[in-house]
């Protein structure tokens, strides 16, 4: 699964990279982003503004927005088949902006592993979202972020990765309507390109969300 990433980039850097606008009074750096939070999206509906929606997708049809606890992540492989996801795949998806992920890996203990690309730059997980309404009128977006099997880098670490979109597809995966097309984008990304260091467990916990999170452990 994908349980915890990070988004701390520069407004300007965010608007040249991802061709959106970004309201400074809303957003900020996040180095322990968590489920339940309100995060940057980019979403097929309004592609050139970054939105801010709960992580965890609550179904439209869902009585309790509590489900949304249990979908942080949709897996790729059945996406279109789960009643939770399949509507919002085909109609409501977006891109999950970060500038790298958070996985543990079980050796005795677990140990937290920040994954970036191998220049540290921005990317886009590939994500759903939803609009919830509640009885008493109350609207909820959340979103989920899709996975699929480990690459070689991933593999000994985690047997999940988040699907990580290359550039040239961001577009294509917010805009197109074609089914098979969309679920061909939802391979794991190239190991060559990208790098995994051991941080601090000060990860494990949300409330520490600062740089030092980031941070590679040394010695």
């Amino acid at each position: 699964m994908c349980g915890r990433y990070s988004f701390a980039v520069e407004d300007e850097l965010i608007k040249e990279r991802f061709g959106v606008s970004v309201r400074s009074a809303i957003y900020k750096a996040r180095y322990n982003c968590a489920p339940s939070q309100e995060l940057a999206v980019i979403t097929n509906q309004d592609a050139g503004e970054l939105q801010f929606y709960r992580w965890g997708l609550i179904p439209f049809w869902a009585k309790d927005p509590a489900i949304g606890n249990k979908m942080i992540n949709s897996k790729a492989e059945t996406i279109t088949e789960k009643p939770s996801f399949k509507q919002a795949f085909r109609r409501r998806r977006c891109l999950v902006p970060a500038d790298g992920f958070y996985e543990w890996k079980k050796n005795g203990t677990k140990i937290p592993y920040r994954i970036v690309l191998k220049d540290e730059g921005p990317f886009a997980m590939a994500g759903i979202w939803e609009t919830w309404v509640s009885a008493e009128g109350e609207i909820i977006l959340s979103f989920s972020i899709i996975t699929t099997g480990p690459n070689e880098l991933m593999a000994p670490i985690h047997n999940r990765m988040p699907v990580i979109l290359h550039p040239e597809n961001e577009k294509l995966w917010l805009d197109d309507t074609n089914e098979n097309a969309l679920q061909e984008l939802l391979k794991p990304y190239p190991a060559d390109l990208m790098k995994a260091f051991p941080v601090s467990t000060l990860v494990n916990s949300p409330k520490n969300d600062r740089p030092e999170v980031i941070r590679a452990m040394t010695g």
